[in-house]
């Protein structure tokens, strides 16, 4: 059994592992962070794995595990953060590719989110969820999600200097 579990594990890190990283890296912004959020989603999903689990059912447990963790994570290390000052700033690293400039402007808009609404935002336009599957995958009415991608579109509009129709995109629910 255990074997089992062992080949479902090593098959969902080769065939979907960097799927996983960049969905990790969209929901918190830092490639050793994002990295760190799937390593510990794999050990908490595969230290307890269902009998009847295929590929595509562990990577969407893995999925909800990372989203869960990663609200969860914030919302511990925002009392902390608020109360130990910063040291030193992460320094940006120059590429020379077009779209660089909107790239980094976008995950700097992406940081002034709060983790609800980033993980809306992620949802809705990088996972092509509707908001009725937003609402259930962060246990919510339909109304906080929409309230959330609300605020979260103003803010990224604001903070990118983008009127809020470039910003949405399509408006399905």
């Amino acid at each position: 059994m255990a074997k089992k579990w062992s080949l479902l594990l090593t098959e969902l890190v080769q065939v979907r592992g960097s799927a996983l990283n960049r969905y990790g890296f969209l929901l918190c912004g830092d490639r050793a962070e994002a990295a760190d959020l799937v390593q510990e989603a794999l050990v908490r999903v595969f230290a307890q794995p269902r009998s009847s689990w295929d590929m595509g059912d562990a990577e969407a447990y893995v999925r909800r595990t990372m989203l869960n963790y990663f609200v969860d994570q914030h919302r511990r290390r925002a009392r902390f953060v608020t109360a130990t000052p910063r040291l030193a700033q992460p320094t940006a690293v120059a590429e020379h590719s077009e779209g660089v400039g909107l790239r980094i402007d976008l995950l700097a808009a992406l940081k002034g989110l709060s983790p609800r609404q980033r993980a809306c935002v992620v949802l809705r336009y990088y996972e092509d969820c509707t908001v009725p599957a937003i609402a259930s995958q962060l246990s919510c009415s339909e109304g906080t999600v929409k309230g959330h991608l609300s605020d979260a579109l103003a803010r990224l509009g604001a903070a990118l200097d983008t009127p809020r129709t470039e910003v949405e995109g399509d408006t399905r629910s």
